[in-house]
Protein backbone atom coordinates (compact mmCIF):
# COMPACT_ATOMS: atom_id res chain seq x y z
CA UNK A 1 0.00 0.00 0.00
CA UNK A 2 1.21 3.48 -0.87
CA UNK A 3 0.41 5.98 1.88
CA UNK A 4 -0.27 9.64 1.18
CA UNK A 5 2.30 11.56 3.24
CA UNK A 6 0.79 14.45 5.17
CA UNK A 7 1.49 16.62 8.22
CA UNK A 8 -1.56 17.11 10.44
CA UNK A 9 -2.19 20.30 12.38
CA UNK A 10 -3.58 19.07 15.70
CA UNK A 11 -2.95 22.12 17.88
CA UNK A 12 -5.90 22.48 20.30
CA UNK A 13 -7.72 19.56 18.67
CA UNK A 14 -9.18 16.86 20.97
CA UNK A 15 -7.22 13.63 20.53
CA UNK A 16 -7.96 10.36 22.30
CA UNK A 17 -5.52 7.66 23.38
CA UNK A 18 -7.04 4.38 24.54
CA UNK A 19 -4.52 2.51 26.67
CA UNK A 20 -2.11 3.91 29.20
CA UNK A 21 0.90 1.62 29.17
CA UNK A 22 4.38 2.14 27.74
CA UNK A 23 3.18 2.50 24.14
CA UNK A 24 0.26 4.70 25.11
CA UNK A 25 2.61 6.95 27.05
CA UNK A 26 4.75 7.46 23.94
CA UNK A 27 1.67 8.31 21.91
CA UNK A 28 0.49 10.81 24.53
CA UNK A 29 3.85 12.56 24.57
CA UNK A 30 3.92 12.72 20.76
CA UNK A 31 0.50 14.35 20.67
CA UNK A 32 1.46 16.79 23.41
CA UNK A 33 4.52 17.87 21.43
CA UNK A 34 2.07 19.11 18.80
CA UNK A 35 -0.13 20.91 21.36
CA UNK A 36 -3.11 18.59 21.03
CA UNK A 37 -5.74 18.40 23.79
CA UNK A 38 -5.16 14.84 24.96
CA UNK A 39 -7.57 12.52 26.75
CA UNK A 40 -6.54 9.04 27.89
CA UNK A 41 -9.06 6.25 28.49
CA UNK A 42 -7.67 3.36 30.51
CA UNK A 43 -8.38 1.74 33.88
CA UNK A 44 -4.64 1.68 34.60
CA UNK A 45 -1.95 4.07 33.34
CA UNK A 46 1.77 4.63 33.66
CA UNK A 47 3.22 6.90 36.31
CA UNK A 48 4.06 9.42 33.57
CA UNK A 49 0.43 9.64 32.40
CA UNK A 50 -0.82 9.81 35.97
CA UNK A 51 1.60 12.67 36.64
CA UNK A 52 0.54 14.57 33.51
CA UNK A 53 -3.11 14.17 34.46
CA UNK A 54 -2.36 15.35 37.99
CA UNK A 55 -0.73 18.46 36.55
CA UNK A 56 -3.83 19.15 34.46
CA UNK A 57 -1.90 18.82 31.20
CA UNK A 58 -4.04 15.92 29.97
CA UNK A 59 -7.31 14.29 31.02
CA UNK A 60 -7.36 10.71 32.27
CA UNK A 61 -10.65 8.81 32.30
CA UNK A 62 -10.12 5.82 34.59
CA UNK A 63 -12.37 3.34 32.81
CA UNK A 64 -12.60 0.64 30.16
CA UNK A 65 -13.14 1.64 26.55
CA UNK A 66 -16.65 2.25 25.27
CA UNK A 67 -17.58 3.31 21.68
CA UNK A 68 -19.12 6.51 23.06
CA UNK A 69 -15.62 7.54 24.19
CA UNK A 70 -14.89 8.49 20.55
CA UNK A 71 -17.58 11.17 20.46
CA UNK A 72 -16.19 14.63 19.79
CA UNK A 73 -12.61 13.61 19.02
CA UNK A 74 -10.56 14.44 15.94
CA UNK A 75 -8.43 11.30 16.05
CA UNK A 76 -7.94 8.22 18.17
CA UNK A 77 -4.92 6.06 18.89
CA UNK A 78 -5.49 2.57 20.26
CA UNK A 79 -2.68 1.09 22.31
CA UNK A 80 -4.27 -1.41 24.67
CA UNK A 81 -2.84 -4.87 25.37
CA UNK A 82 -6.13 -6.43 24.22
CA UNK A 83 -6.22 -6.84 20.44
CA UNK A 84 -9.99 -7.44 20.44
CA UNK A 85 -10.42 -4.01 22.01
CA UNK A 86 -7.96 -2.45 19.57
CA UNK A 87 -9.87 -3.83 16.59
CA UNK A 88 -13.15 -2.65 18.11
CA UNK A 89 -11.68 0.87 18.35
CA UNK A 90 -10.70 0.62 14.69
CA UNK A 91 -14.18 -0.46 13.59
CA UNK A 92 -15.90 2.17 15.73
CA UNK A 93 -13.64 4.92 14.40
CA UNK A 94 -14.31 3.83 10.82
CA UNK A 95 -18.06 4.08 11.39
CA UNK A 96 -17.64 7.61 12.72
CA UNK A 97 -15.33 8.70 9.89
CA UNK A 98 -12.46 9.35 12.29
CA UNK A 99 -8.77 9.00 11.62
CA UNK A 100 -7.43 6.11 13.65
CA UNK A 101 -4.11 4.52 14.46
CA UNK A 102 -3.78 1.19 16.23
CA UNK A 103 -0.27 0.64 17.57
CA UNK A 104 1.62 -2.11 15.72
CA UNK A 105 -1.44 -3.19 13.68
CA UNK A 106 -1.20 -1.42 10.29
CA UNK A 107 -4.26 -3.23 8.89
CA UNK A 108 -6.41 -1.67 11.63
CA UNK A 109 -5.19 1.87 10.86
CA UNK A 110 -6.23 4.50 8.35
CA UNK A 111 -3.06 6.44 9.19
CA UNK A 112 0.31 5.27 10.44
CA UNK A 113 2.94 7.08 12.47
CA UNK A 114 6.47 7.33 11.07
CA UNK A 115 9.67 7.47 13.09
CA UNK A 116 10.41 11.13 13.78
CA UNK A 117 13.43 13.37 14.26
CA UNK A 118 12.64 16.88 15.55
CA UNK A 119 14.95 19.85 15.65
CA UNK A 120 12.73 22.80 16.49
CA UNK A 121 10.60 23.47 13.40
CA UNK A 122 12.48 20.81 11.41
CA UNK A 123 10.63 17.50 11.27
CA UNK A 124 12.23 14.55 9.48
CA UNK A 125 10.18 11.37 9.21
CA UNK A 126 11.03 7.84 8.12
CA UNK A 127 8.39 5.29 7.13
CA UNK A 128 8.38 1.81 5.64
CA UNK A 129 4.58 1.98 5.06
CA UNK A 130 4.10 -0.33 8.01
CA UNK A 131 6.20 -3.14 6.52
CA UNK A 132 9.02 -2.91 9.07
CA UNK A 133 8.69 -0.46 11.96
CA UNK A 134 11.94 -1.87 13.40
CA UNK A 135 13.87 -0.89 10.25
CA UNK A 136 12.20 2.52 10.27
CA UNK A 137 13.47 3.08 13.81
CA UNK A 138 16.93 1.83 12.80
CA UNK A 139 17.06 4.35 9.95
CA UNK A 140 15.93 7.11 12.30
CA UNK A 141 18.78 6.31 14.70
CA UNK A 142 21.25 6.44 11.82
CA UNK A 143 19.90 9.81 10.71
CA UNK A 144 19.70 11.25 14.20
CA UNK A 145 23.38 12.21 14.26
CA UNK A 146 23.00 13.98 10.91
CA UNK A 147 20.73 16.67 12.32
CA UNK A 148 22.21 18.59 15.25
CA UNK A 149 20.94 21.65 17.17
CA UNK A 150 22.35 23.91 14.44
CA UNK A 151 19.29 23.09 12.32
CA UNK A 152 16.99 24.65 14.91
CA UNK A 153 19.09 27.82 15.00
CA UNK A 154 19.31 27.91 11.20
CA UNK A 155 15.54 27.66 10.79
CA UNK A 156 14.89 30.21 13.53
CA UNK A 157 17.02 32.72 11.62
CA UNK A 158 15.59 31.85 8.20
CA UNK A 159 12.01 31.91 9.47
CA UNK A 160 12.57 35.21 11.26
CA UNK A 161 14.05 36.81 8.17
CA UNK A 162 11.14 35.54 6.07
CA UNK A 163 8.60 37.14 8.45
CA UNK A 164 10.53 40.41 8.42
CA UNK A 165 10.67 40.53 4.64
CA UNK A 166 6.98 39.68 4.31
CA UNK A 167 6.11 42.44 6.79
CA UNK A 168 8.01 44.86 4.58
CA UNK A 169 5.81 43.78 1.66
CA UNK A 170 8.64 42.47 -0.45
CA UNK A 171 7.62 40.53 -3.51
CA UNK A 172 7.75 36.77 -2.84
CA UNK A 173 9.86 36.12 -5.92
CA UNK A 174 12.38 38.71 -4.74
CA UNK A 175 12.99 36.64 -1.60
CA UNK A 176 14.33 33.58 -3.40
CA UNK A 177 17.76 34.92 -4.43
CA UNK A 178 18.21 36.40 -0.95
CA UNK A 179 17.58 33.07 0.77
CA UNK A 180 19.69 31.22 -1.77
CA UNK A 181 22.57 33.64 -1.12
CA UNK A 182 22.28 33.10 2.64
CA UNK A 183 22.26 29.32 2.24
CA UNK A 184 25.15 29.33 -0.26
CA UNK A 185 27.00 31.69 2.09
CA UNK A 186 27.18 28.86 4.61
CA UNK A 187 24.66 29.89 7.24
CA UNK A 188 24.05 26.29 8.33
CA UNK A 189 27.76 25.61 8.86
CA UNK A 190 28.13 28.89 10.77
CA UNK A 191 25.25 27.81 13.02
CA UNK A 192 27.03 24.49 13.53
CA UNK A 193 30.22 26.22 14.68
CA UNK A 194 28.34 28.88 16.63
CA UNK A 195 30.22 31.74 14.93
CA UNK A 196 27.73 34.51 15.67
CA UNK A 197 29.92 37.33 14.33
CA UNK A 198 30.31 35.54 11.01
CA UNK A 199 26.54 35.00 10.86
CA UNK A 200 25.95 38.72 11.39
CA UNK A 201 28.50 39.51 8.68
CA UNK A 202 26.77 37.17 6.23
CA UNK A 203 23.32 38.60 6.95
CA UNK A 204 24.62 42.14 6.57
CA UNK A 205 26.30 41.33 3.24
CA UNK A 206 23.07 39.86 1.82
CA UNK A 207 20.34 41.88 3.54
CA UNK A 208 21.96 45.06 4.81
CA UNK A 209 21.44 46.87 8.11
CA UNK A 210 19.06 45.61 10.78
CA UNK A 211 19.54 41.86 10.33
CA UNK A 212 21.46 39.92 12.97
CA UNK A 213 21.26 36.53 14.63
CA UNK A 214 20.45 38.20 17.98
CA UNK A 215 17.21 39.41 16.43
CA UNK A 216 16.05 35.90 15.62
CA UNK A 217 17.43 33.58 18.31
CA UNK A 218 16.95 33.85 22.05
CA UNK A 219 19.72 33.95 24.64
CA UNK A 220 19.10 30.36 25.74
CA UNK A 221 19.61 28.98 22.23
CA UNK A 222 22.65 31.23 21.77
CA UNK A 223 24.23 29.97 24.99
CA UNK A 224 23.53 26.33 24.13
CA UNK A 225 25.39 26.70 20.82
CA UNK A 226 28.32 28.43 22.48
CA UNK A 227 28.58 25.59 25.00
CA UNK A 228 28.14 22.80 22.45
Amino acid sequence: MNYYPVNLKIKDRPCLVVGGGKVGTRKVKGLMQCDARVVVVSPVVSLAIERLAGQGRIVWKKKDYDPSDLDGFFLVIGSTSNQDVNWQISRDAEEKGMICNIADVPDACNFILPSVIRRGPLTVTVSTSGQSPAFSKSLRRQMDSMFGPEYEMFLSIMGGIRKTLLAEAHDHEAHKPLFEAIIKGGLLELCRTGDLEAIDSLLFSVLGEGYSCARYIDDKEDQELKNA
